[in-house]
């Protein structure tokens, strides 16, 4: 009887701590899979760009610009991820410019507001864990009055750069997971 519980308990910890991918970027990856959205949609003048590196990773670049009133770039992936109540962590592996970044999922593609948790970059290679339960719901740059993320869906992810000034940016994206 003894054997079957740790024969239980290690298949039990075994199956909850494999991660789902998101997204993982290769040299056969398709850059229109995700979508840039500036702030030319409010007026501004910002321009960001996504493409695929020869070495096979995502690679969103280009200026941020207060001009006008505007001031972010970012890049969208609409997603179909189920069960995702099962994971704790979304997990990272970038390499950025030493910059702060956002990372924004969404429950619903109807719902208007977005999940939000930030992170800062280095010039190197790295895995960042962000815990689930510490996004926050945010819409248009307000933190909105609500649970943090509990959904079992997440329908888009998003990287978004916006630090109020003016600058340029490259990060370097070469996958995305739950684990």
């Amino acid at each position: 009887m003894m054997q079957k519980t740790v024969l239980g308990v290690f298949l039990l910890t075994f199956f909850m701590s494999t991660e789902m991918v998101i997204y993982d970027f290769n040299d056969s990856s398709n850059p229109r899979d995700w979508r840039v959205v500036d702030d030319v949609v409010m007026g501004g003048v910002s321009s960001g760009n996504f493409d695929l590196t020869e070495d096979g990773h995502g690679l969103f670049y280009g200026k941020v610009s207060t001009d006008n009133y505007g001031g972010f770039s970012s890049i969208r992936h609409r997603a179909s991820i189920k069960d995702v109540d099962t994971y704790s962590h979304l997990v990272l592996r970038v390499k950025g410019d030493g910059k702060k970044y956002q990372i924004r999922v969404k429950a619903s593609r109807f719902h208007y507001h977005s999940y939000i948790q930030y992170f800062k970059t280095t010039t190197s290679w790295q895995t960042i864990r962000i815990p689930l339960k510490d996004m926050y719901p945010t819409f248009r740059g307000r933190e909105l009055n609500m649970e943090n993320f509990a959904a079992s869906t997440i329908k888009e992810i998003a990287f978004l750069i916006g630090n109020k000034r003016n600058e340029n940016f490259q990060l370097l994206i070469d996958k995305i997971y739950l684990d």
